[in-house]
Parts: structure tokens; sequence; C-alpha cells
């Protein structure tokens, strides 16, 4: 995986676990779509 995927996954799941935001208010945060979300937190 590349290292700036990396790092946007763990952000992503940081923000997730602190205030246990859904898919959906997690890509709006983001700028990214949901899909790209469940990609990033299940691989």
């Amino acid at each position: 995986m590349k290292e700036y995927i990396e790092e946007r996954a763990v952000e992503i799941a940081n923000y997730i676990i602190k205030y246990n935001a859904t898919v959906r208010q997690t890509a709006k945060q983001f700028g990214i779509s949901k899909s790209t979300v469940h990609m990033d937190v299940t691989k």
C-alpha cells in the first residue's frame, strides 16, 4: 500500500473511533467517497 494511502487510512480509522462516526459522515469530513472510506479501513 502506498504511504499516503496508509496514512489516510490511519487518520480515517482514528476519526471513526474518536467520533463514533459512520462511513457516510467520515466520507463527508474527508471529502472522499464512501467506497474509499470502506476500502481504506477494511484492507
